[in-house]
């Protein structure tokens, strides 16, 4: 076990505009710091999800993005799939009779990150993200339950190791963007 991990991150914001925009905001205003790790257990690693009733990040709604029952601020499923030219958003694909394209970006690597939401509601993202302890057995590249039904938004280059040791309870006592935040365009 590890007293203390660092990890390295690269949010694709080509692939995941919306979802990783949300990310990076997030990060900026801090508000992944001092956060518990809310979920692992030996498939993904899990956080964002605030104390409190709200299960996501508080915010007013925009036009360009919808309101929770505690005011989450809600971002809609965002899926790339090869071949296609922008990502669709609000359905996931099978519900566009897509089932079994490749998406741009796959759950296909330990440590790619993928945001969460309600399994059967495909627009309910908030700021809760998890990082995939792969399996090929469960996750293999086009054929498993993830691709399509959440948005892969990045991945981790250095200290993905430390994952398979974080547990329930652990704290994230910081993240930081620390190049590209040039190309963040937020929602006007």
């Amino acid at each position: 076990l590890f007293k203390e991990a660092k990890m390295k991150m690269i949010i694709d914001g080509y692939a995941a505009p919306v979802t990783s925009g949300n990310f990076i905001e997030l990060v900026q205003k801090g508000f992944y710091d001092n956060m518990d790790v809310q979920r692992s257990d030996g498939f993904v690693v899990q956080t964002g999800d605030p104390k409190g009733d709200a299960v996501g990040y508080v915010a007013p709604p925009s036009k360009s993005v919808g309101a929770g029952k505690n005011g989450e601020r809600l971002i809609p499923l965002e899926t790339f799939l090869k071949g296609d030219k922008a990502p669709f958003y609000e359905t996931t694909i099978e519900d566009e009779g897509r089932g079994g394209e490749a998406t741009v970006l796959p759950f296909s690597s330990y440590g790619v990150m993928g945001w969460a939401r309600e399994e059967y509601e495909p627009n309910s993202g908030s700021s809760q993200f998890f990082w995939l302890l792969f399996d090929s057995d469960l996750t293999p590249a086009g054929k498993n339950v993830l691709d399509g039904r959440y948005p892969v938004f990045g991945y981790v280059i250095e200290g993905a190791d430390f994952l398979s040791d974080a547990k329930e309870g652990d704290v994230i006592v910081s993240a930081k963007v620390t190049e590209g935040l040039e190309n963040l365009a937020l929602p006007k």
